[in-house]
């Protein structure tokens, strides 16, 4: 059914991030279903003291908090619905497939292209090179220079 339809959007740093984001809620808002933010935040690296290590990431967690929830603000805008939030620490390609793996709901992955020259970004290209075989749902990578209409266009 399509409200079991989960899609999974990657809150990075990236100007890109606003394209996919935007893509999958004008695919839920047209088609059903739900939207999935996953934001993964850095581990914190061995400290001498553990009061500092644990004192830097609940800052992380917190800031993760604060961007998902502005975000979930502009989800449920477009969607009518809120989405699901997802905080992970680790390497972000693997807490992706962690992700993938553990939600049989997430139907469809959805990252956005880097604009540069650059190539289209260190997920995509570990999602579609060596980790492409781990992934168990379809990957939308939309073009991370397409505007609000263009979007509105193609879902």
């Amino acid at each position: 059914m399509p409200q079991d339809r989960v899609f999974l959007v990657v809150v990075d740093d990236s100007p890109e991030r606003a394209v996919a984001l935007r893509y999958a809620c004008l695919r839920v808002r047209k088609s059903g279903g739900r939207v999935a933010l996953l934001r993964v935040t850095e581990p914190v690296g061995l400290q001498e003291w553990a009061g500092v290590g644990a004192l830097m990431q609940e800052e992380r967690r917190q800031e993760a908090e604060q961007l998902l929830s502005a975000l979930a603000a502009e989800v449920q805008e477009i969607t009518g619905g809120l989405p699901l939030l997802i905080i992970r620490e680790g390497d972000a390609v693997e807490e992706v497939l962690a992700v993938l793996a553990e939600d049989p709901r997430v139907s469809i992955l959805v990252l956005a292209s880097a604009t540069g020259t650059g190539g289209p970004g260190p997920l995509i290209s570990a999602l579609v090179g060596r980790q492409g075989g781990r992934l168990r749902c379809p990957m939308t990578i939309v073009p991370g220079s397409m505007d609000d209409a263009e979007l509105d266009r193609v879902t």
